[in-house]
């Protein structure tokens, strides 16, 4: 057997259980999404009025792209597209930094390339693995709008969008993976990456030109500067070109010789953008556990509270555009109730607490990224440097899961703070700053017990740690936001956390379903700090 196919069956086992996941569940989201299309809007003439409503709404168009006809295969590609390119993505940025950067981090690719294998063999292997994923997806994406009753070739096309949009990000996740020294580093530059060609993509939507009959759009050059606009442009189920994709393909490829460029020119385990040198002498902070484990993360904490601004930031500035068209048309409010589970209020309520949900997503993942350094911590044996000192391992659990709630916390005022401001520096009313503060506030429980659950999950089956803390929340992400969408049944949405996040909506709000995920969150991390007591390490 060749080295090649040993390299390529070696990631299809590693990710054999992760990758099923993800593929089936874009799939799965692709076909709900057809049926609630057909539920919901199986009217032509409600459909119509409903994109006339959207065209007037810059906010729903940032959400969801442009719409190009009232027809039901249109209007599913309308409905979804935008959301299942970002999880391509996501997935892809994954993948390739697992496979990449991760491996240097722990040491095994300087193991590969003392073997046949060489340097350059296990890239190219993770380009191909990665090729073959993205056919996949793309397939599966096809094969789900065509088991819906959509159109084949339409559904080819937005199968060949989503293909090509993942594979754009999978070079775009082995770029950052040289720049990066470390795994979590790359991880986060790439999910930038994914996060900033949406926005883009969405201020581009927001900002283009509609026609006559108010149902179809010509986008702004923004769209154009985005690989997730590319893909939106092939217009499929309407003109079906698939021209723009080619435009993913060079950006893939640009990316790619640049990946093979720096890899050539560096030495393994050194990076293009090289961490600074250390100090001589310790800070005495460092002289506790919980300084220590706050010093391992906050770059990596600083990293999600500026991607935390950003949507602040977009959401402050756009709040003003919403309420304008909640003046002009109260029924775009049905649309945006579909986004918040149980979500009743003024628009631009619905409209803040829709994107902090978003922020909510965030503030999870960077306490995911806590539990998992932690883990990782542990498996490379530096933890049991900590813990022959005096340190306990309950107090070592401890001080994560202090530095994990203050990361949620920073993450969650990052966002409001840059959504109070700009909505203050666009005229909007001081009302805004209290909203977006009680949006935030509101995403709190929900995050807290991703750490505690995870906290739980590493003290009792730590091997699992990694791949169950992103697969539990890819699958929160998905039921509880994009759960109202597609139409998934309510007690699939149930499952996630975020479902039950409260809406502030002034003094009338339910704040039940906070409380009760913070009392869980807070029993559960009990449970974890008592049963870490009782646990031995485990570098397995």
């Amino acid at each position: 057997m060749s080295t090649l196919v040993t390299l390529l069956l070696q990631r299809m086992r590693r990710d054999r259980l992760q990758l099923l996941i993800w593929i089936i569940g874009i799939a799965l989201l692709a076909l709900f999404s057809v049926s609630a299309v057909e539920k919901t809007y199986g009217d032509p003439a409600g459909r119509e009025n409903i994109l006339q409503l959207a065209v007037a709404n810059p906010s729903i168009l940032m959400l969801r792209g442009t719409p190009e006809g009232a027809g039901l295969d249109q209007f599913v590609f309308f409905e979804i597209f935008t959301f299942i390119a970002v999880l391509a993505g996501l997935m892809n940025t994954f993948l390739s930094v697992r496979h990449s950067r991760a491996e240097e981090e722990s040491g095994r690719a300087e193991l590969l390339a003392a073997t046949p294998a060489g340097r350059s063999l296990p890239t190219v292997a993770t380009i191909i693995y990665g090729a073959l994923v993205n056919v996949s997806i793309g397939l599966f994406v096809a094969l789900a709008f065509i088991a819906g009753g959509l159109d084949a070739k339409g559904s080819f096309v937005a199968g060949c969008a989503t293909a090509a949009v993942g594979l754009t990000f999978l070079a775009v996740g082995l770029f950052a993976a040289q720049l990066m020294r470390t795994s979590r580093g790359a991880n986060g530059v790439a999910a930038a990456a994914v996060t900033a060609a949406y926005v883009i993509r969405g201020i581009g939507d927001a900002l283009g030109t509609p026609s006559s009959d108010h149902l179809h759009m010509t986008v702004a050059w923004w769209s154009w500067a985005s690989p997730i606009g590319w893909g939106q442009q092939t217009l499929a189920y309407d003109a079906n070109t698939l021209t723009p994709l080619l435009l993913n393909l060079a950006l893939t490829v640009a990316f790619l010789s640049l990946v093979f460029l720096l890899q050539a020119q560096r030495d393994s385990g050194a990076s293009l953008l090289a961490g600074r040198l250390g100090r001589v002498d310790a800070r005495s902070s460092l002289s506790t556990s919980l300084g220590l484990a706050w010093r391992l993360q906050w770059p990596t904490v600083v990293g999600w509270c500026v991607g935390s601004a950003f949507g602040g930031l977009l959401t402050g500035s756009l709040a003003h555009a919403v309420a304008g068209a909640a003046t002009a048309d109260p029924n775009v409010q049905k649309i945006m109730e579909g986004l918040i589970p149980g979500g009743k209020g003024s628009l631009v309520q619905l409209f803040i607490s829709a994107i902090f949900v978003m922020v909510g997503v965030l503030a999870a993942a960077c306490a995911t990224q806590v539990i998992i350094r932690m883990r990782q911590e542990e498996a490379v044996g530096t933890a049991e440097q900590v813990l022959a000192t005096r340190v306990s391992r309950a107090r070592w659990l401890i001080g994560y899961l202090t530095v994990g709630t203050a990361s949620i916390v920073l993450v969650l005022l990052s966002g409001a703070a840059a959504s109070g401001l700009s909505a203050v520096a666009v005229g909007d009313d001081s009302a805004r700053v209290g909203d977006s503060f009680a949006a935030a506030a509101a995403q709190l429980p929900a995050a807290l017990l991703y750490l505690s659950v995870l906290a739980l999950v590493f003290v009792a089956l730590p091997g699992w740690t990694v791949g169950l803390g992103w697969t539990l929340l890819g699958l929160g992400t998905v039921f509880g936001l994009f759960g109202g969408l597609v139409g998934m049944p309510e007690w699939i949405r149930d499952i996630s956390p975020f479902t039950h996040s409260p809406v502030p909506i002034g003094t009338s709000t339910d704040w039940s379903g906070g409380f009760w995920m913070l009392c869980i969150a807070v029993v559960v991390a009990i449970v974890a700090t008592a049963g870490m007591k009782r646990r031995e390490l485990n570098t397995a």
